[in-house]
């Protein structure tokens, strides 16, 4: 996980982390990207990640959208994602750039 100065980094844990995830603004101003969420392998299944998900929802206005496997889906239905092939301009290029190497389905929660 990298994060740049345009993210906002989001981390749960002290004194060690044990989630964190990134977040950035849409430059179109059409809400925002999650573009990482990772939860320490030792500590998964503790609802870490739905806290950072419950929290950013509260935090930022406007939709969150994302990129991820299937298999991952459920996580964040549970938390008001839906499936999505409706991706602002920025977003839709690279997920198809993105799916040249990777199974990645497009989640947005609209807020």
């Amino acid at each position: 996980m990298k994060a740049r100065n345009v993210h906002q980094v989001w981390v749960v844990g002290a004194p060690d982390i044990q989630a964190c995830a990134c977040i950035q603004p849409l430059t179109d101003g059409n809400g925002h990207w999650l573009t990482s969420l990772f939860v320490d392998p030792t500590v998964r299944n503790q609802g870490l990640a739905g806290r950072l998900l419950s929290q950013m929802r509260l935090a930022v206005s406007g939709s969150i959208w994302l990129f991820c496997r299937p298999e991952l889906a459920d996580l964040y239905y549970h938390h008001g994602y839906q499936v999505t092939g409706n991706l602002p301009e920025s977003l839709a290029s690279k997920l198809q750039r993105y799916r040249r190497e990777k199974d990645l389905i497009a989640l947005v929660n609209l807020g």
